[in-house]
């Protein structure tokens, strides 16, 4: 609705702490002083790169040292590389779709090339083709799909040989709210973006021996389609610079590993699926009708966990069911 908020209007010195940080500013027990984030030496290749969230990435990560691989459709992935080099880092600029295989080879074997390894992988790229899904042509719907989930799955296949001979690797995949928890009007881009968590969720477990280590940034950041919808200062906060710094921490060498980090306007959070400690109904022609009865049981949240794979959810169900089996050991 034109000229809707999403939130109400306030000045950034009314915001009060949430409820759940009452010492305002105070640390986390377990914070601890953080080592400076030096990327000299490595390899980064970011696509979608040639505005907005990417080149935010691509600048940030040249400042820290990365030689860049800046990829995009058409002329920003040259400025992007233009601007880097300007300001006295390395990059390389690569235009071609993700969703091609030959190009998207094409660049890691340019990259390999000219720097001989690839360190980072942030799979940026992408587009949208909103609708409701009763409107919703399938050929769009195809179409996100492709670009957003396909596309990091060819870059990331593309470069995982490389990563696991090298024993290094940190790659990004970019997810979103709309996926995580639904969003009117993008069925095709929610799905796609809930598809690179169930991909990060799996390549990250395949990766670790090798140090190679997945997450998901689930950005908020300011588009043209917001400009009607907020406020100056709140489109301000929501600037692509301000969801850069969790990309750096993704990427950093004392990164996690299977996580998905919410970032915009300088708010950082972890978005977790988790598994309720439901019940257990014994086999028979009315169990259906004890799940209803007994829903508050089924999703109370109290006591809920984090499963370290997908066998932890059989481990759970088995257990109410009297079978007792090894903790889960995989993280």
């Amino acid at each position: 609705m034109a000229g809707a908020r999403l939130w109400p209007r306030r000045t950034r010195r009314s915001w009060t702490v949430p409820p759940n940080n009452p010492a305002g500013d105070a640390r986390h027990p377990r914070d601890k002083e953080a080592a400076v984030i030096d990327l000299t030496g490595r390899v980064a290749m970011v696509t979608g790169a040639g505005g907005g969230l990417g080149r935010a990435h691509a600048l940030l990560l040249a400042r820290r040292g990365a030689k860049v691989v800046v990829n995009d459709l058409g002329e920003g992935a040259e400025a992007v590389a233009r601007e880097i080099a300007t300001a006295g880092g390395q990059a390389r600029a690569f235009r071609g779709s993700v969703t091609d295989l030959a190009a998207v080879q094409a660049m890691v074997d340019d990259t390999l090339a000219a720097w001989g390894r690839i360190d980072i992988l942030v799979n940026n790229a992408g587009i949208l083709r909103d609708k409701t899904f009763a409107k919703m042509d399938l050929d769009d719907f195809r179409l996100v799909v492709d670009v957003h989930l396909m596309g990091a799955v060819n870059c990331t296949k593309a470069v995982w040989e490389t990563m696991r001979a090298q024993g290094y690797g940190r790659i990004v995949m970019t997810t979103s709210s709309s996926g995580l928890y639904g969003n009117f009007g993008q069925s095709n881009y929610g799905a796609a973006k809930m598809a690179l968590v169930g991909l990060m969720q799996t390549l990250a477990l395949e990766g670790r021996k090798h140090d190679v280590r997945v997450n998901c940034l689930a950005p908020t950041a300011a588009t043209r389609m917001m400009e009607d919808i907020l406020p100056q200062e709140q489109l301000e906060l929501l600037r692509p610079e301000l969801v850069s710094p969790a990309l750096l921490a993704l990427v950093a060498e004392d990164a996690p590993t299977r996580t998905v980090l919410c970032a915009g306007a300088g708010g950082f959070e972890i978005a977790n699926i988790t598994l309720t400690r439901g019940i257990h109904v014994e086999e028979g022609p009315a169990a259906a009708e004890q799940i209803l009865a007994r829903w508050a049981e089924v999703s109370d949240r109290r006591g809920e966990t984090v499963p370290g794979e997908g066998f932890t959810q059989a481990r759970h169900e088995l257990a109410k069911a009297g079978f007792a089996f090894a903790a889960d050991t995989q993280g």
